[in-house]
Parts: structure tokens; C-alpha cells; sequence
């Protein structure tokens, strides 16, 4: 699982490559936005390299909406370089503050956003919990919902909405 490009300085990861100085400096990475939940990690040492770690387990009740704002202003602030945004395997935490990132700073829908994702990380799975603070962020940006909750045979996923209810596909099968 290597490091992905979401967007021009806009990194998404698991742990390794965010231990990996050549990753790093080859991407002129100076911001390291680490959603492991690991607080002890010893990253490269590079001129100008700042972390922000952020204590949220993967579990659908932690509280990932709290950091939705800060890790999206931060994202946004960072001229300097590049930002990697990772957590253990760059799959459900990183992803879904990059598409907070992606709805409030890039003014995409939350299907949008991930549909971007998709496009550069075809694994990224937010556990369902994240996936209910993301349509609440999405509707206090933007006063509706591109995505809802759905029982499938396999457990309560996240489908996107078309323009009608009743033209939708689950997005995490």
C-alpha cells in the first residue's frame, strides 16, 4: 500500500511510507497529518517537517467530526510543501478528513469526494461511523446530502444519491 496522490501536494498513506525519507523528500512533504492513533512514531528527520497527530482510534463511534475543521484549515495553510495525511493502513481515517478537506476547501459534495479518492486509492473503506459524521459535515456546508446509510445484505453501508432517491449505488461494496 504506497503513498497516493490525491491532488497537486496532497498525499494519502499508510504508516510505512510515512516513515520513508525518500518518500517524503521527493514529494517535499512538510506537513504530516498522522490519524494512526499511534503517538509515539519516529518520522524522518527533514528541515521544516511539522506533524499534527491526531488521537482517534478507528471505531465508529470515535470522534472524527471534531477534527474536521482543524485538520482542513491546517491542510489548506500549508504553502510550504506537501501534506501527507495517513493512519495505520490508508484506509479509513486519513480518507475521511481528506474528504472533509475536499468538501469544505475544494467545495466537492461528499460523493464527489470520495469518488476521488476512488479514483487514486480504489481501497479506502471508512467504517460506517465516519461515514455519519461525514453526511452531517456535508449537510452543515452545503444543506444536503449526496450520500445516506443503507441495509444491505452484508451490514448498513453508504450509498450515493443521484439526483432522485430512487437512482443510488452503494459506494463502499
Amino acid at each position: 500500500m504506497a503513498i497516493s496522490q490525491v491532488s497537486p501536494g496532497l498525499y494519502l498513506s499508510g504508516l510505512d511510507p510515512a516513515l520513508n525519507l525518500s518518500v517524503l523528500s521527493s514529494r517535499n512533504i512538510t506537513l504530516i497529518i498522522n490519524a494512526s492513533g499511534l503517538e509515539d512514531v519516529s518520522y524522518p528527520q527533514l528541515d521544516g517537517l511539522l506533524v499534527l497527530h491526531i488521537p482517534v482510534q478507528d471505531q465508529p463511534h470515535a470522534p472524527l467530526r471534531r477534527h474536521f475543521d482543524p485538520v482542513a484549515e491546517r491542510i489548506h495553510q500549508n504553502r510550504s510543501g506537501g501534506t501527507l495525511v495517513h493512519c495505520t493502513a490508508g484506509r479509513s481515517r486519513s480518507p475521511a478528513l481528506i474528504m472533509a478537506y475536499l468538501m469544505r476547501f475544494e467545495g466537492l459534495s461528499l460523493r464527489q469526494a470520495h469518488e476521488v479518492l476512488l479514483a487514486r486509492r480504489p481501497f479506502v473503506r471508512p467504517n460506517a461511523g465516519f461515514w455519519r459524521q461525514l453526511m452531517d459535515y456535508e449537510r452543515t456546508l452545503f444543506g444536503r446530502n449526496t450520500v445516506r446509510m443503507a441495509r444491505t445484505t452484508v451490514g448498513v453501508l453508504p450509498e450515493a444519491l443521484e439526483d432522485s432517491e430512487d437512482a443510488a449505488y452503494c459506494v463502499n461494496v
